[in-house]
C-alpha cells in the first residue's frame, strides 16, 4: 500500500506541486505580471495551468511569500 505524501497543510489537495505554486505567486507579487502572462510563463516550462486557477492561487497562498 503506497503512503500519503507528507506536505504542508495548505497545499492538500492541490494538483500541482508546492514548487510550481509558489513560482507562479512569487512572481505574481514581485513582477505585478498579469494572471495571463504567468500562464505563458508556465506554458513555456512544460506546465499547463489556465489563468483561473493562478488567480485561485493568490489569495490563500500570498500570505505565505
Amino acid at each position: 500500500m503506497t503512503q500519503p505524501i507528507a506536505r504542508d497543510p495548505i497545499y492538500r489537495r492541490r494538483r500541482f506541486e508546492q514548487e510550481i505554486i509558489e513560482l507562479c505567486v512569487r512572481w505574481y507579487v514581485t513582477y505585478r505580471l498579469s494572471y495571463r502572462d504567468l500562464v505563458a510563463l508556465m506554458a513555456e516550462r512544460g506546465v499547463a495551468v489556465s489563468h483561473t486557477t493562478v488567480l485561485r492561487w493568490g489569495d490563500p497562498f500570498r500570505a505565505g511569500v
